[in-house]
């Protein structure tokens, strides 16, 4: 179990955002590593980058079974949760990145992998997947111990939309919440959610940085975060570390905002820089003593929550729910 907030000091953490280049792994990783080594120069202790950043994300659902299949690595067995590994002993960092997994069994998921300097690992595999109709949704939530004395806690995007994740997470022990991401700027379906954002303002930012500016702040971006994500910190009493991918991702522009919150819901450290970029805040294990989350789920009454776990019959596979606004095709 993880150290009494009283016999320890606070965790310097980093999130960051960047744009990843589709299926190239040995840049993506090269990206990674000079983040590590910036992040190392800062007292950096646990960093999260984003999801599926080491393969690309966006262009997966185009891909053959046989193509994702060889994007695709064991884990923590391939080549690049090894370099994870090395890279976290060097620098005595956790890390963590996401990937295409191949399972033993040649199931393919959306995974996290987290790489400890103590030579471990943790795995998260995406609960709600729905980027390829080859990509198998996870059955478990992933929460560990870390060497530095907390509780970890891991859930991809689509994961943290739904509150029930996040508090499961949390009554396993979580501190801190991992939450890797590839959103904003997506085709959502919500007229007062998410939306497009065209490619041209990207592509004019340095002669418009204010056009972008406007759209990376406002409803398909940070707006949008504000609505939801300080509440999934706040009321489980979690530190939370959002990466997110950032600029053009296939037919997308992501929107970054890499942020780091604290268990109040307040934001420690943010960016929206219009590219690559990361963010450092030291966590401080005496917030999380009285706050409100922590406090309000001792209040719980487990008694009263059986209809959490019974089926409505209006639930759908997350593709359904995704893709239901757009056009057959």
């Amino acid at each position: 179990m993880s150290v009494p907030p009283a016999s320890r000091t606070s965790l310097r953490a980093a999130a960051v955002q960047f744009q990843h280049v589709p299926g190239d792994k040995p840049a993506n990783l090269q990206i990674i590593h000079q983040f590590l080594q910036q992040a190392a120069g800062q007292g950096v202790q646990l960093i999260g980058f984003p999801e599926c950043c080491i393969t690309g994300y966006w262009h997966l659902r185009h891909l053959t079974e046989d193509q994702l299949r060889a994007l695709a690595e064991p884990v923590p067995e391939g080549p690049s949760s090894q370099m994870l590994s090395q890279w976290s002993q060097e620098y005595g960092m956790t890390v963590g990145a996401g990937l295409i997994e191949s399972a033993p069994d040649g199931t393919l998921y959306n995974s996290y992998v987290v790489a400890m300097p103590d030579g471990r690992f943790a795995r998260h595999r995406k609960l709600h997947a729905f980027i390829h109709a080859s990509i198998r949704s996870g059955d478990r939530f992933t929460v560990f111990d870390t060497p530095h004395g907390w509780r970890v806690g891991v859930l991809i995007c689509y994961d943290n939309n739904l509150v029930e994740n996040a508090r499961a997470t949390a009554l396993d022990g979580a501190e801190i919440l991992l939450a890797p991401h590839q959103t904003g700027g997506c085709d959502s379906g919500s007229p007062h959610a998410m939306g497009v954002i065209a490619r041209a303002l990207w592509d004019n930012r340095q002669a418009d940085p204010a056009a972008l500016d406007v759209e990376l702040r406002g409803d398909k971006g940070r707006g949008w975060l504000m609505r939801w994500l300080p509440s999934r910190a706040h009321d489980n009493g979690m530190f939370l570390v959002f990466s997110n991918g950032v600029g053009p991702d296939d037919d997308e522009v992501r929107t970054g905002n890499a942020m780091i919150l604290d268990p109040y819901g307040r934001i420690l450290n943010e960016t929206c820089k219009a590219g690559d970029d990361l963010v450092v805040a030291d966590l401080d294990p005496a917030l999380r003593e009285r706050c409100t989350g922590v406090r309000w789920i001792r209040a719980r009454r487990p008694g009263l929550y059986h209809p959490l776990t019974v089926p409505t019959g209006h639930e759908q596979d997350t593709r359904t729910v995704r893709f239901d606004h757009l056009p057959a095709g």
